[in-house]
């Protein structure tokens, strides 16, 4: 018979960062295979689909219950449950509450772990720290998608919305083009654009200029990759931040992990859009309301809508997967512009978490946890 005795490790964040969840070169390479398992097939994820984002829970606008939370900004717990195959060959589940009231509380918005378990008994191997892991795999899918799509002598890049998601994403972006050396930075208060320059002024001073500018077609002008990630409220297009097409530099890439709008005519046209997962968001369309673009403001998402209208084709959108596989070309044409949607999937956390974890498995890092001698209930 076998052992019975359960033990699990837990990751705070200081161990977390002992064992190497900054590190965002390795990440960008993980998140690199991670696409490539997911073309494969390699992977499942939650829904009768295999490719949903999560399991939401939201909370009412009133309730006749005075101890039950009420609706307001990214007010919301999620679950989102994944398996990984390949090298990584790992089950697990990121679970998170959201609320921007926390910040009044001195807290992040989000505050998430992540659990890791053994794929065939359910077991947990690791229960982790997850907000600096999830911000930097947020990150590196954006440097996947610069490491193939942007000019490789890239000098200047744009930042609309300079919070932890631009951050980690210009993180990447030096990790795979370390000869930037103009910042051009759009943000809507002068703390989060005061920190962004902090935070790129103590990590990278190869970087030669740092401009604060008041428009966003002032950040994309002229640069070579921009990263669009602001919090807008959702369901109003109108309202999400605009880029028009004759700002843009012939072959930039535009990151897009958040709300983001073009016109449609440069959509339909000539833009190349590429979406991380193309699988995501026909996921994202079966299971939200038409237009989904009005509830998830990402550019791929309003493509499903434009698809389902019968205004777009199916192959006017690429699977990064295809790219990194080799089935599609990296460019179909000389300085084309590429929109790079952004989803956000859990299989990326299973990725860097595994890593993460057993790198501190090799460093004897984290607190060994007993979850039972010999189950109660056997």
């Amino acid at each position: 018979m076998e052992n019975p005795n359960l033990d699990f490790i837990y990751l705070n964040e200081e161990d977390m960062i002992k064992a190497g969840v900054t590190e965002m070169a390795g990440c960008v390479e993980a998140m690199e295979e991670m696409f490539k398992l997911l073309k494969i097939g390699d992977y499942r994820m939650g829904g009768a689909n295999a490719n949903s984002h999560g399991v939401m829970m939201t909370f009412p606008d009133s309730s006749p219950f005075p101890n039950m939370p009420t609706n307001g900004p990214d007010r919301r717990f999620m679950a989102m449950p994944a398996y990984l195959g390949g090298k990584f060959d790992m089950a697990g589940m990121k679970w998170y509450g959201s609320n921007v009231e926390n910040r009044k509380r001195g807290l992040p918005r989000s505050i998430l772990m992540l659990t890791l378990n053994d794929k065939d008994t359910g077991a947990p191997l690791a229960y982790m720290s997850a907000n600096i892991l999830s911000a930097f795999r947020t990150g590196a899918v954006p440097g996947v998608g610069i490491k193939y799509f942007a000019r490789p002598d890239a000098k200047v890049v744009g930042i609309i919305g300079p919070g932890v998601m631009s951050k980690t994403a210009f993180d990447a972006t030096m990790a795979t083009r370390p000869g930037i050396e103009i910042v051009k930075v759009k943000g809507r208060s002068q703390k989060s654009v005061d920190s962004f320059i902090q935070y790129v002024q103590e990590k990278y001073p190869t970087v030669k200029e740092l401009q604060i500018v008041q428009s966003e077609e002032e950040a994309v002008r002229d640069a070579d990759i921009v990263s669009i990630a602001t919090s807008s409220p959702t369901g109003d297009p109108s309202v999400y931040p605009y880029v028009h097409e004759d700002w843009i530099k012939p072959g930039a890439v535009l990151c897009c992990p958040a709300s983001a709008r073009f016109d449609d005519d440069f959509i339909l046209n000539r833009a190349r859009n590429v979406a991380d997962n193309i699988q995501l968001y026909e996921a994202w369309a079966e299971e939200m309301e038409f237009p989904a673009y009005h509830s998830i403001p990402i550019p791929a998402v309003h493509c499903m809508d434009l698809i389902a209208e019968g205004r777009m084709k199916k192959d006017q959108i690429d699977d990064l997967g295809d790219i990194l596989m080799g089935t599609v070309p990296v460019h179909r044409k000389e300085n084309e512009i590429v929109i790079f949607s952004v989803g956000g999937m859990p299989i990326e956390d299973i990725a860097w978490g595994t890593i993460v974890y057993r790198n501190a498995l090799a460093k004897g890092i984290g607190t060994k946890l007993n979850l039972w001698k010999t189950p109660y209930l056997a």
